[in-house]
């Protein structure tokens, strides 16, 4: 007789366990399945994208933008008959020489740059040197004009004594679009804004695929 009370004793301990077993994994189940989950964003699709280009901001120093620039220049000016090199220091310097009553003088002019709103550059003249002649500044830049080829973005205004570089307008082959961000030579602070278009990567193909 005692072992049959001890015998049903251990079976009801045994049912309760089971029993609360099978209810806690129950509130568990539905714990996991009505808890709030972070929200994660959906991979994008073509909808997701409201423009066609991406920027990024490419930071330089005066050494490399100097080579840059003496590169294109030299290759630009090779079948010229004169070359002319640019030295960036605290300005802007543009030496070579200029054809003057049939013969060539050495010239040396300084440029303070301002960088445009729209990311392009004006060269504002700070001094010239143009040998032992004393030519006022603006014959000066109409010699400059004149004589010294340039690319169509680039345009020398000899009343208002500048530069202007047309940044925007470079024909890049990669078809990406360059803006000057900041032009600090002082502090060797040197910027450019580069506009990749997603077409120029094939990307805008694949979307429309």
């Amino acid at each position: 007789m005692e072992n049959n009370k001890q015998h049903k004793a251990i079976w009801k301990i045994s049912f309760f366990a089971i029993l609360f077993i099978n209810i806690a994994i129950l509130l568990i189940l539905i714990a996991l399945i009505f808890w709030p989950v972070e929200h994660r964003e959906l991979p994008m699709t073509q909808e997701h994208f409201t423009t066609e280009s991406s920027e990024f901001i490419i930071r330089t120093t005066k050494k490399n933008l100097n080579e840059l620039v003496n590169a294109y220049m030299y290759e630009y000016l090779k079948d010229s008959e004169h070359q002319f090199r640019v030295l960036l220091e605290e300005d802007v310097e543009l030496t070579g020489e200029l054809p003057v009553f049939s013969t060539t003088v050495p010239i040396s002019i300084h440029f303070e740059p301002f960088v445009q709103k729209n990311g392009d550059v004006i060269l504002k003249q700070k001094s010239i040197s143009l040998g032992l002649l004393k030519l006022p500044n603006q014959k000066v830049m109409e010699y400059m004009e004149k004589y010294l080829p340039t690319p169509n973005w680039i345009t020398i205004n000899p009343d208002g004594e500048e530069i202007y570089i047309a940044v925007t307008d470079m024909d890049i082959k990669s078809n990406f679009h360059v803006s000057v961000e900041r032009l600090d030579l002082e502090g060797n602070n040197l910027a450019f804004k580069i506009k990749v278009p997603y077409e120029s990567l094939g990307i805008e193909t694949l979307l429309r695929k």
